[in-house]
């Protein structure tokens, strides 16, 4: 454990920043299984709401600086080939 109290304050900070990556990333993993799940189904309504969905998790854990942009934009396109061949 750090003796100096800013690095103190670091660790706490770091480990917020952490658990908050989590919750984005979690929630992209989650989003895109009821895509496939979706894309199994077949379902048109179904495969719109969660890809529209799961495209603005991913931009938002981009923005915030969970995800690199590349890694971003990597699962849009892998997501967008899965509903394109879904139709």
């Amino acid at each position: 454990m750090a003796n100096i109290a800013s690095q103190k304050k670091r660790i706490l900070r770091s480990e917020r920043e952490r658990l908050e990556n989590r919750r984005h990333t979690s929630a992209i993993k989650t989003q895109l299984r009821h895509l496939q799940a979706a894309v199994e189904a077949g379902d048109a309504d179904g495969i719109a709401a969660a890809h529209t969905k799961f495209t603005s998790l991913v931009d938002k854990a981009v923005k915030s600086g969970a995800l690199h942009r590349n890694t971003g934009a990597r699962k849009k396109a892998r997501a967008a080939r899965l509903v394109a061949k879904a139709s």
